[in-house]
């Protein structure tokens, strides 16, 4: 197998201008030491490592790195081996993968006053955020300055054009109470690889949401169960703001697994 002579460095440096997850992976220690590849999701791999066993092997690997945004060092035989067992008496081939991946994003859906209030501390937090509601007198550049994009849109649309790029790190938040929007948003959330969906409402609310849902065939516990309604921590939250920080102390408990008491999971009233 012949090694790529072309630099990847300018496509690597374009997809990192272009908010594209990308890892470049260069060999630092082994047979072919500065052969490099180019790894994105949902693309070919470019160049190569010098075998083809290897290149398939690191390119998993580092799809892995840049979906937990992680850069550092691998060690593997020269045939891509990762087992103890099988790396010993084995030249070791060590490569440097460095990932890229873009801001986690978080799609709002309802233009309401908590979508400001959560706007906002999730931008603090470093998400990419988009708020999304169809009705144009809501939806503004002026009422949601801290967003990234303010769309007037029906969720439908925006989970076709968009949802297949939303991964573990992302989330997305309903905060309507219209049976019109958000139904679509959990169907479209649920379609998706999206590591958080919160659903806004009381539990008497989410169980007329449930009905609903199962009105065009979303029954499964596997989907039910991703859904985290009432949304946020159970900490009392009353105002706007309290209620922003208790769904993004959700979104990151659930993203670490720590064990933070979510209103899905209590009883009794939200507000006592």
């Amino acid at each position: 197998m012949s090694l790529q002579p072309v630099s990847l460095y300018p496509i690597f440096a374009e997809r990192v201008r272009s908010n594209i997850p990308v890892a470049l992976v260069t060999v630092i220690n082994g047979p072919h030491v500065g052969a490099t590849m180019l790894v994105s999701p949902s693309t070919d791999a470019v160049g190569t490592l010098g075998d083809s066993e290897l290149d398939r092997v690191v390119a998993r690997d580092a799809l892995g790195e840049v979906e937990a945004g992680r850069t550092g060092v691998r060690h593997y035989g020269p045939q891509g081996q990762t087992t103890p067992e099988d790396l010993i008496d084995t030249p070791t081939v060590r490569v440097f993968i460095e990932a890229f991946s873009p801001p986690p994003t978080m799609w709002i859906f309802g233009a309401v006053d908590f979508t400001a209030a959560l706007a906002k501390v999730a931008k603090v937090l470093g998400y990419y955020v988009v708020v999304c509601d169809a009705r144009e007198v809501f939806a503004t550049r002026r009422r949601f300055p801290m967003a990234d994009e303010v769309l007037v849109s029906w969720p439908a649309p925006l989970f076709t054009q968009r949802g297949a790029a939303l991964t573990s790190r992302d989330a997305v938040c309903i905060l309507t109470h219209d049976p019109k929007f958000d139904v679509p948003a959990v169907q479209g959330a649920l379609a998706t690889n999206v590591g958080y969906i919160g659903v806004m409402g009381s539990r008497k609310t989410h169980a007329k949401r449930l009905e609903r849902l199962a009105e065009v065939d979303i029954t499964s516990s596997d989907q039910l169960s991703r859904l985290m309604s009432p949304i946020g921590l159970d900490v009392g939250a009353r105002t706007p703001e309290e209620t922003a920080i208790s769904i993004v102390g959700e979104i990151i408990a659930r993203r670490t697994g720590r064990g933070a008491p979510s209103l899905r999971d209590s009883d009794g009233p939200i507000h006592k």
